[in-house]
C-alpha cells in the first residue's frame, strides 16, 4: 500500500485526506494546530509527531498551507525525514517570485518540488473534481500524471515556467473576487428597485455572461483598439444609470469603473470601445 504524506489539514487539506482514504491509500498527516488531525484519525489517517516523522517512507508529499512562509518553514522542517527523488508537491496559494526562488534553490539541493496550486473547494476535494495545475518540468507532468488525476476534475500542466502555476492561481482568484464584488453590485441594483436578492440571481439561470469571459479577455488586451462593438459614451451613460438605479445602496465596482470612464472620456475616448477605460 502507498503511503502518502500531507501537511496541512484545514478544510481544503481535509478534503484530500478523505479523498486518499477513500481510494485506499495510506496517509500520514501533520498539522501546527494538533487537534485538526483527530477526525481525519478517526476515519483512518495516521497522525504523525512532526513534519520530518510525517513524510518519512512517504512516496510523495503533498503540502496544503496557508502562504510562502509557512511553505518554507514546513519543508525546513521535513527535510530530514524526505527520501531522495520523493516529490513535494506544494498546493498552497503562493507569490510567483517565491515559488521561482524556491523551486531553483530546492531542485539544487535534491528536493523535487513541485509547484501544484488548485482551484479547490473542501467538497471538490473531497469528491476529486475542480482543477489542479502543475507546473514544472515535462518530466515530472509525465510521472505524476495519472496520480494527481485522481486527485482532481482536471490537471492542466502549464508549462515548464516555474512560477506560471502561481501566476495563473492569483488571477483566477482575483477574478473570483472582482466576480463576487460585481454581484454585491448586481444585488445591490435590485435592492434599490425592491427586487429581492432571489430573482435577481434568477437572471443568471439565462443570462450566463461567464461564457463571454474569453471575449471580454480579448476586448481588454486590445483596450479600446479596433472597431468599438460599444461606444464609451454609451457604456458611460449605462453606468450612470445603474448607479442611480442603486438609489442609496452601496456600490463596490461600479463608482471606481464610472470614475476611469470619465477619465478615458476626457482624453477624447467617446467614439471608442467601452473596454479603452481599462487602458492605464
Amino acid at each position: 500500500m502507498t503511503t502518502i504524506a500531507l501537511l496541512g489539514t484545514g478544510l481544503l487539506g481535509a478534503g484530500m485526506v478523505e479523498n486518499l482514504l477513500a481510494k485506499g491509500h495510506a496517509v500520514r498527516i501533520w498539522n501546527r494546530t494538533r487537534d485538526k488531525l483527530a477526525p481525519l484519525v478517526q476515519k483512518g489517517a495516521v497522525a504523525a509527531a512532526d513534519p520530518a516523522d510525517c513524510v518519512r517512507g512517504a512516496a510523495r508529499v503533498h503540502l496544503v498551507l496557508a502562504e510562502d512562509t509557512a511553505v518554507d518553514a514546513v519543508l525546513a522542517q521535513l527535510r530530514p525525514g524526505l527520501a531522495a527523488d520523493v516529490p513535494v508537491l506544494d498546493h498552497s496559494t503562493n507569490l510567483p517570485a517565491k515559488v521561482k526562488a524556491r523551486f531553483a534553490a530546492l531542485r539544487q539541493a535534491g528536493v523535487r518540488y513541485v509547484p501544484a496550486p488548485v482551484f479547490m473547494s473542501p467538497a471538490n476535494a473531497r469528491e476529486a473534481s475542480g482543477l489542479m495545475l502543475l507546473a514544472g518540468p515535462a518530466a515530472d507532468r509525465d510521472a505524476l500524471q495519472a496520480d494527481l488525476q485522481a486527485m482532481t476534475g482536471k490537471l492542466l500542466w502549464v508549462g515548464e515556467r516555474v512560477d506560471l502555476a502561481a501566476v495563473h492561481k492569483l488571477a483566477g482568484n482575483s477574478l473570483f473576487f472582482a466576480l463576487a464584488a460585481a454581484m454585491a453590485d448586481v444585488l445591490a441594483i435590485g435592492a434599490g428597485n425592491d427586487v429581492p436578492p432571489e430573482q435577481m440571481l434568477s437572471l443568471f439561470e439565462t443570462f450566463k455572461p461567464g461564457s463571454a469571459l474569453p471575449y471580454i479577455g480579448q476586448r481588454v488586451v486590445k483596450a479600446g483598439s479596433g472597431p468599438a462593438s460599444f461606444e464609451l459614451a454609451m457604456a458611460r451613460k449605462d453606468a450612470r444609470l445603474m448607479q442611480e438605479a442603486a438609489g442609496t445602496q452601496a456600490l463596490l465596482l461600479l463608482p471606481h469603473i464610472a470614475a476611469a470612464m470619465d477619465a478615458a472620456l476626457q482624453k477624447g475616448h467617446a467614439s471608442a470601445d467601452y473596454s479603452i477605460f481599462v487602458k492605464r
